[in-house]
């Protein structure tokens, strides 16, 4: 029995897209690069879900595309559960013409690392992927990074406890949600006291961008305040 073609993403979805977060001619051939080679592995590895592949353009890449209005001048990224590539693959494409910027992609899933490597070599953007738990490259991190990012990985009050070494260290945290956004927000707070601001999603629906630049487990913040 043959598989089942799997849909494609439509010209008119590209285009919306492309209308909702504009990029260079050079950026938009890295990007149907990509595009490209997701399709292909797609057949033979799960990266997106199959329903959301005829809106691709606008559901996956300018969702990834948003985050960069929220953090001009960023170059150094580092992506947890980048998975099939999103936001951190479709980051380092846009930034690949912008000199000193690196993308960090933090997957565990062999298989995906795999593809994130490919990725970048067909793409020749900037970035390395690193094949390791999320906890295991935070704490081998030394040099500060501009923003954390993750998309679709875990609940905030997880999210949190991964960022906050590194944004205790500088970085921004933009991590893109669902409609759950505010119970998940009302459930990390019990854990932590963070300065957050919520970012309606360019694409529309119940999306958001949570950003990030403050994180202090719970504990330590009452340690401080009784002082």
């Amino acid at each position: 029995m043959s598989k089942a073609r799997l849909p494609e993403p439509t010209s008119a979805d590209k285009a919306a897209a492309l209308a909702l977060a504009p990029v260079s001619r050079e950026t938009l051939t890295r990007l149907e690069a990509y595009v490209d080679l997701l399709l292909q592995w797609q057949a033979v590895t799960n990266l997106v879900a199959p329903s959301t592949l005829p809106t691709l353009w606008t559901r996956h890449i300018a969702d990834s595309l948003q985050l960069l209005d929220l953090v001009p001048g960023a170059k150094t990224f580092a992506d947890f559960g980048s998975g099939g590539g999103f936001p951190g693959v479709v980051l380092a494409c846009a930034l690949a013409d912008h000199p000193g910027a690196r993308i960090d992609l933090v997957e565990r899933n062999v298989k995906k690392a795999a593809f994130l490597r490919e990725a970048l070599r067909v793409t020749g953007a900037a970035g390395e992927v690193h094949h390791r738990d999320i906890v295991d490259y935070v704490d081998s991190r030394t040099e500060p990074v501009d923003c954390v990012t993750a998309r679709a990985l875990a609940p905030l009050h997880q999210l949190f406890g991964f960022a906050e070494p590194l944004v205790r260290n500088g970085a921004k945290a933009l991590f893109l949600k669902g409609q759950d956004v505010e119970s998940e927000l009302t459930e990390a707070t019990k854990y932590w006291t963070i300065e957050s601001a919520l970012h309606p999603s360019r694409t529309g629906g119940d999306g958001c961008v949570v950003e990030v630049t403050g994180i202090v487990r719970r504990s330590m913040a009452a340690a401080g305040g009784a002082k």
